[in-house]
């Protein structure tokens, strides 16, 4: 049986991406769309819009054409969102990166995007241009200055007065996933994507253009891109860009804005509910906390609630669905519940034995279907077909269920994924490297729980005889070929890894291990 919203549906309009989101803009006007939360400059919606179309026209004349990939490797900025935005309305497709990558992970994704210019800020200037050789971009753009480098603000030309003609159904964002397996991979959304999904989660979660929040939550990610960016932009809320978390300056700026909204993943949650600095700032205006990216306990949820006088509530969701399915309305918490089915979606909770459907409270894999799901994985249709099923649901890899009220539930994850901090770290890929060891004989991967971001990349190391390497040493080689929150944070050797007779890692009988101590 499938589950529908509760929630009315809304209607999803037949229009592209930046036309939709900047809809309104024009009569906003002097109304902050963005303010740069370092140093309090504001980018007012008017001005946005005029920067938008600009620099639009600016990558026409520059040579951008229709499908064109442009890399953006950023911090969070106002000027991710003009970007972000004119390659849209020129027709571009935009693929984020992480800019905690090494040189060669940005290298692979922008092998395999196929990106032809790369923007970034001078301090990963280096990481850029080890990351560009051999590839297919054409010019490295820097947001600011930086010598022997073209400046983003060079990318200027007469005003771009409409969306260059697109299909609904053509790619304009390609973040990258690990998705339910495997390696890192191009997630292509859609004009149609993205803003079914803008209107589905406004149709859930409550924003209008009274409302502030941070976006400390990184515009390369999903959550970032689409929930804060996208979203708020057409909601016409103000977004206080941060590029990184630091409680301090975040507790300051919601109290020098008064901010109404807090977008977190959970271990920002935990600071707010525990950190003692929390009781210096005021955050009265602060009527709703949503956390997203990864698993947050109810108890915490709860313990966050009483100390802020506000709701905590959670949402689900994965850069497959761009990235939106289940959200807890205000006024609809449940303890422990990542929400009910937002609108024009269906849910499905099946047995992953049988493939049979369940019903209300029983736990099976969840599956979703809707205007939001992914059109598929770049280059990657085998990868794709074991996501998507003939029928168009998409097949999450999470376990859960549904209550007799449409609340889900997430319990387990049949994926492999590990989520460190709301990222996402496949240990597949940690495993690769560790065999690359010249002393390691044999490597598995886990998640193990930890209270501040939520699991952690935990190494079980085989030594090949006669090595003499410490947990650091592993640590270190670790530390120099993959990005910070895909560090291995603890190292256990062992003997053997425990494996089935195909040979598959057996990854629960080392978390029953490392549970007993």
């Amino acid at each position: 049986m499938a589950f529908t919203s509760p929630l009315p549906s809304v209607t999803l309009p037949e229009s592209p991406l930046t036309p939709h989101t900047l809809e309104r803009a024009a009569e906003r006007g002097d109304k902050a769309a963005f303010i740069d939360g370092a140093s309090g400059r504001i980018v007012t919606y008017a001005e946005f819009e005029d920067l938008v179309r600009r620099q639009a026209g600016g990558w026409l004349e520059a040579g951008l054409g229709k499908g064109d990939v442009v890399a953006i490797m950023a911090p969070n900025c106002p000027e991710y969102g003009v970007l972000f935005h004119a390659v849209a309305l020129a027709g571009g497709v935009v693929t984020t990166i992480n800019p905690t990558y090494t040189s060669g992970e940005v290298h692979h994704q922008l092998v395999d995007s196929k990106a032809t210019r790369l923007v970034t800020v001078p301090m990963f200037l280096e990481t850029a241009a080890a990351a560009v050789a051999d590839t297919g971009v054409k010019e490295v753009y820097v947001i600011g200055e930086a010598d022997g480098y073209p400046s983003l603000s060079s990318i200027d030309g007469p005003p771009l007065a409409e969306q260059v003609p697109v299909d609904l159904d053509d790619v304009v964002a390609l973040p990258y996933s690990s998705g339910t397996t495997g390696l890192s991979k191009g997630v292509m959304l859609t004009h149609r994507n993205l803003v079914s999904n803008i209107e589905q989660s406004l149709g859930a979660i409550t924003i209008s253009d009274d409302d502030a929040f941070v976006a400390v939550l990184p515009f390369f990610h999903i959550y970032g891109m689409q929930v804060l960016m996208n979203m708020g932009l057409r909601a016409g809320a103000t977004i206080v860009t941060m590029p990184r978390f630091d409680l301090e300056q975040f507790l300051s700026l919601h109290q020098q804005h008064q901010l109404t909204r807090a977008f977190v993943a959970p271990p920002m949650v935990v600071a707010l509910a525990k950190h003692p600095i929390v009781d210096n700032y005021d955050l009265s205006a602060l009527k709703l906390i949503f956390s997203g990216a990864a698993p947050l306990s109810a108890e915490l949820a709860e313990e966050c609630g009483r100390r802020l006088d506000c709701e905590v509530v959670q949402g689900y969701g994965m850069t497959e669905v761009s990235p939106v399915t289940h959200a807890t309305p205000m006024g609809m918490y449940k303890p422990g519940s990542v929400g009910v089915t937002v609108p024009n979606t269906e849910t499905r909770i099946v047995d992953p034995g049988s493939g049979k459907d369940l019903d209300v409270d029983e736990d099976g894999e969840v599956w979703v279907k809707g205007p939001q799901v992914m059109k598929g994985y770049l280059n990657n249709e085998k990868a794709t077909k074991a996501t998507i099923d003939d029928d168009g649901w998409l097949h999450t890899g999470d376990i859960g269920h549904i209550d007799a009220d449409g609340h889900l539930y997430v319990v387990d994850r049949l994926k492999e994924l590990i989520k460190y901090k709301g990222f996402q770290v496949p240990p597949a890929e940690l495993e690769a490297l560790l065999l690359t060891h010249p002393q390691v004989a044999d490597a598995a991967v886990i998640g193990l729980p930890d209270d501040e971001a939520g699991e952690i990349p935990a190494a079980y190391i085989v030594l090949k005889d006669g090595a003499d390497v410490s947990a650091a040493d592993i640590q270190s080689f670790v530390a120099e070929r993959a990005a910070s929150y895909k560090q291995v944070r603890q190292v256990t050797f062992m003997d053997a890894i425990p494996k089935s007779a195909s040979g598959k890692i057996l990854r629960r009988v080392l978390r029953d291990q490392a549970a007993e101590g």
